[in-house]
């Protein structure tokens, strides 16, 4: 997850009230670190006072934890007391957190792949960056679980209006990330991602620009030749600003010895 975080601050450094509030579901988090410093089991029992104890205490048992594996637990703890009933109840929450629990429903539920990917596209174009981020994690098992298809779809969510739902095309199926587990047929076959890649390759966001960049600098870390081949081509075929900011990225982790 990316996102702003202010130099010298710490959570130790958000105050009382303003941590009040983020636990009490009124307000989103401004950072990555107010999003660390939500209590899960707080909020929970703030949103959802209807859930029970057990869940709760359960919920406060994992505080240890990573939050990837927390967001994950929470979406199972509400599903197993609630059902997925109250899914749209907190899609709708004021809190990024709570949004966050309903991408992990979605990516718990049973369904489709198709109909997954309708499910989490509103989370893709959250206004909130975290939430954004939830929305691809929560998914990616199953994208990759089902990557020729995965791929299909999502070649038809670069063309979206929206640069949020685009750039969920491209972030969604790089093949390290962060935070998750890596899909072991992109790092030895880049070339599958080409129909995500290729409408994307002079988008005019750069928040588009990074995923892409980013996704090439992840193949780079594998297949270096193909990276440098392909960000070549793109250049020849596409001299624009928006390439080489995408290119300079792609290949920064390669080193000037074996670039060509």
């Amino acid at each position: 997850m990316s996102a702003t975080k202010p130099a010298g601050r710490g959570v130790r450094d958000i105050s009382p009230d303003r941590l009040a509030r983020l636990n009490a579901g009124e307000v989103e988090a401004a950072t990555l670190t107010e999003c660390l410093a939500v209590d899960f089991a707080v909020l929970m029992g703030n949103v959802l006072p209807e859930i029970g104890a057990d869940a709760l205490a359960e919920m406060k048992q994992s505080a240890a934890q990573g939050i990837s594996r927390r967001m994950a637990l929470a979406a199972q703890l509400i599903r197993q007391e609630l059902g997925d009933t109250v899914l749209d109840r907190l899609g709708q929450h004021p809190s990024d957190t709570v949004r966050g629990w309903a991408c992990f429903m979605v990516g718990a539920a049973q369904m489709p792949l198709h109909d997954r990917l309708a499910a989490i596209r509103p989370y893709a174009d959250d206004r909130h960056f975290g939430v954004r981020e939830w929305s691809w994690m929560a998914v990616r098992p199953h994208l990759a679980a089902e990557l020729e298809s995965a791929i299909a779809m999502l070649a038809a969510w670069t063309a979206a209006p929206s640069e949020r739902v685009r750039r969920f095309a491209s972030e969604a199926l790089r093949p390290r990330g962060v935070w998750c587990t890596h899909i072991g047929a992109l790092k030895t076959q880049p070339q599958l991602g080409l129909p995500v890649l290729e409408p994307l390759r002079a988008d005019p966001s750069g928040y588009v620009q990074d995923s892409v960049g980013n996704w090439l600098n992840d193949a780079g870390k594998d297949q270096p030749d193909w990276v440098q081949a392909l960000c070549a081509r793109w250049s020849a075929e596409s001299p624009t600003p928006a390439t080489a900011r995408i290119c300079k990225r792609a290949l920064r982790s390669i080193k000037p010895d074996l670039q060509r």
